[in-house]
């Protein structure tokens, strides 16, 4: 046995480097690009993004328990959640029949922070290469330079759509969280949303959807169209969903619990992702001021923030027009951790965890899930871990550190929520 054990390790210690396989100029024209769903409606209209700029892609929304048990094959049970989520949808693709596996590539996000999701690539091409999948290209796209690929490149043009498409999605996400409690036809709030992700899809195609002045049209008739849905009842108690941003995010990762508020008769409150995307760039600014490091890069990411910031603020001016309540800005955010945590804390969702959670308090959201992968450090400190601070500062917080993991069962999640859902409708 002893010897068998030294002769995998001696393999192991013996096996090759990675070899990365490069996604080529010629591939842009002849391979379709999967990539795994976060959010549904911010991730629809990505698609169209690419699209328009001249990449074949297709968004994975494969949610079946078989996602789950393709990852837990490939990657081992320790790692992160998210990544053996994300890495099984793609395997479970692959493995679907349907692609052609000479013409398809794969993509993945790199934040290039000290998250372990920097490094799901890396898990990801190993998964493949077990799996028999180790010639498919995988694409980083990431704004840190950690990977270049000649067929693919996240230019200006390319990167602005997205924050248009951001734009578009976290008012959409707002206006249908705040209706769907209380619509009087049932689905009303879906419907609406599923039409406006079509006209701005077609848009996107011609590059209409782009434009300032369409942009600015636009939010203004999805806030007219969300204000004509008819709604009834009492205000319910709202419930915050705030936490590492993929398990707060995708309904895969956290068991469709936008879904399950709902039919607990409460009205949840998603934070929009336009905040995390300022917050990294912020992080880039704050280390040019904090270390005196890569000043070029500070001005380049303060620049970047200023843009994407104006349209947050035309957003928040859309909502403030019509009935419903508007997020707060990215500024309003930062103000309120100052006490809290330095600026410095930017390891995965960093101060604006903390932030997040005090800007729902301060709304008239006291009642929070902080939702996490088993293990993600970053949470555990600027999430679960400043939960004592904020209570001491906000009596009203009524705050549960919700895990999710491969090996968590949904009865047990549920019932915690449940358990402090009671505490709110005691209080």
């Amino acid at each position: 046995m002893q010897a068998d054990t030294g002769a995998s390790r001696n393999a192991r210690e013996a096996e090759p480097p990675e070899e990365r396989v490069v996604f080529t100029k010629a591939m842009k024209g002849t391979h379709t690009i999967l990539f795994p769903q976060m959010l549904p409606i911010h991730f629809a209209l990505f698609q169209r993004c690419f699209e328009q700029e001249g990449y074949k892609v297709e968004l994975l929304t494969e949610t079946a328990p078989r996602v789950a048990r393709a990852g837990l094959s490939h990657v081992h049970n320790d790692i992160c959640y998210p990544a053996i989520l994300v890495i099984g949808q793609m395997i479970d693709a692959l493995q679907s029949g349907r692609y052609d596996l000479d013409r398809t590539a794969l993509m993945i996000t790199q934040t290039g922070g000290g998250c372990r999701a920097s490094n799901y690539i890396h898990l990801l091409r190993k998964g493949l290469k077990r799996a028999g999948f180790g010639r498919i290209p995988v694409v980083s796209l990431n704004l840190a330079g950690l990977e270049r690929n000649p067929g693919f490149k996240l230019s200006l043009s390319l990167a602005s759509k997205l924050v248009y498409a951001i734009v578009y999605g976290d008012l959409m996400m707002c206006l249908a969280n705040q209706v769907r409690p209380y619509e009087r036809e049932r689905g009303a709030a879906d419907r609406t949303t599923a039409r406006w992700v079509d006209i701005l899809q077609e848009s996107f195609k011609t590059g209409r959807g782009f434009r300032k002045g369409v942009i600015r049209g636009n939010m203004d008739g999805i806030v007219r169209s969300f204000g004509e849905i008819p709604v009834e009842g009492p205000p319910k108690t709202r419930v915050g969903v705030v936490g590492e941003i993929y398990i707060k995010y995708a309904p895969l990762g956290n068991n469709n619990l936008e879904e399950f508020l709902l039919r607990e008769g409460t009205e949840p409150v998603v934070p929009g992702l336009l905040d995390f995307v300022i917050f990294k760039c912020d992080n880039r600014v704050e280390d040019a001021r904090l270390y005196g490091t890569r000043r070029l890069t500070g001005l380049v990411a303060r620049i970047l923030k200023g843009f994407i910031r104006g349209w947050q603020d035309r957003m928040i001016e859309a909502i403030k027009r019509s009935r419903f309540r508007p997020p707060k800005p990215f500024a309003s955010t930062k103000a309120l951790v100052k006490d809290y945590l330095g600026y410095g804390n930017k390891m995965g969702e960093g101060w604006l965890l903390t932030g997040e959670m005090l800007e729902l308090i301060e709304s008239g959201a006291p009642n929070i899930i902080c939702t996490q992968p088993f293990g993600c450090l970053p949470n555990h400190i600027a999430g679960k871990g400043m939960i004592r601070a904020i209570r001491n500062r906000n009596p009203s917080a009524n705050i549960v550190a919700i895990d999710y993991d491969a090996g968590a069962t949904r009865v047990n999640q549920e019932n915690r929520i449940k358990l402090m859902l009671a505490a709110a409708e005691r209080a």
